[in-house]
């Protein structure tokens, strides 16, 4: 072997992550707060096999709410979680040592009314379900609510019934008066003569729903693997982007919806832009979320600008390493 192949097979050896120079993949578990599609890049680069590429051994779960994908992350239990922003910055404002590093996908969430139930003013006094009761698509319904002069809890009552999907389910059931629901469950509603009483996009039109969070102590250990984590799922984004009819195809067998609905809704994504395309963080986007947050915690002083709650390091190095920049 010359000098020159042994110095480009170093070079080659040193770009992989730990472990995977001896073959074996690096376990990394991750969580998302539901299994929606508005977290499908997470979804395609754990069933797409762009994890295995980066020598991470990925087990990718859904837990069900903010609050305890949080408490996963803080606890070790995962490494990356990919979950709503309030439920981060209430961790930060507690003095965890938690941060974004890439963003998840922007709101394209509707308020979902049964028959009978056209406007705000209709749901004075109703049942409205919800994800969870204080964090996530909650936290976002309250405020639309409230910028119509709908105040929890005396003007209506929230239960816990669910992501979109299970939502959907007890809308038509009739269990609840009205939902908040993304797309493209938002479209079969609609389809089936539910009625859209508004969008989140009327109230807040850049409103940065989620993103992927770490613990900062655990991932200043471990950068090499977060970064090669963030560098998958940017290809699985791109693949998206690249592989409309593949991506949908892949996304009705994970997600279980029909084929239609699958391609419907991410063509929406894409052409709203709801994921970036770089993952970067749209700081007016998560300066809204954080605004928000702080008239519902009644927080007291300056309001913090979106740097108290980022680390965006990792994900420029994940860009540079893929030439992106």
């Amino acid at each position: 072997m010359n000098l020159k192949i042994a110095l480009q097979l170093a070079c080659l050896i040193l770009a992989l992550p730990a472990g995977s120079v001896a073959g074996e993949a690096i376990k990394f578990p991750v969580a998302a707060s539901s299994k929606v599609l508005g977290y499908a890049p997470l979804w395609v680069a754990s069933g797409k096999g762009f994890f295995e590429r980066e020598g991470l051994d990925a087990e990718v779960t859904a837990i069900r709410g903010t609050a305890p994908t949080m408490q996963a992350l803080v606890s070790d239990s995962i490494y990356v979680a990919l979950a709503a922003n309030d439920g981060v910055i209430g961790l930060v404002e507690k003095g965890v040592d938690v941060a974004m590093i890439a963003a998840g996908s922007k709101s394209t969430h509707m308020i979902m009314g049964a028959k009978g139930f056209k406007t705000y003013e209709d749901l004075r006094g109703a049942t409205i379900g919800s994800s969870t009761l204080t964090s996530g698509t909650a936290f976002l319904l309250k405020r639309v609510l409230k910028a119509h002069g709908l105040e929890y809890p005396q003007d209506y009552e929230l239960i816990n019934v669910g992501g979109s999907g299970p939502a959907f389910t007890a809308l038509s059931a009739g269990r609840i008066a009205a939902a908040i629901l993304a797309v493209p469950i938002s479209s079969k509603a609609e389809a089936m003569g539910f009625n859209v009483i508004g969008k989140v996009t009327d109230v807040f039109p850049n409103y940065l729903l989620s993103s992927f969070s770490i613990r900062r102590g655990w991932a200043s250990a471990h950068r090499e693997e977060v970064v090669h984590f963030l560098k998958a799922v940017l290809q699985a984004r791109k693949w998206l982007e690249e592989n409309k009819d593949s991506g949908a195809e892949f996304l009705a067998k994970e997600l279980e919806m029909k084929p239609k609905l699958a391609e419907k809704g991410l063509d929406y994504y894409l052409t709203h832009r709801a994921w970036a395309p770089d993952l970067n963080i749209d700081m007016d986007g998560l300066r809204t979320v954080i605004g928000a947050y702080a008239e519902q915690a009644a927080m007291k002083g300056p309001i913090a600008g979106p740097q108290k709650y980022v680390d965006m390091s990792y994900l420029r190095e994940a860009w540079q390493e893929l030439g992106w920049r």
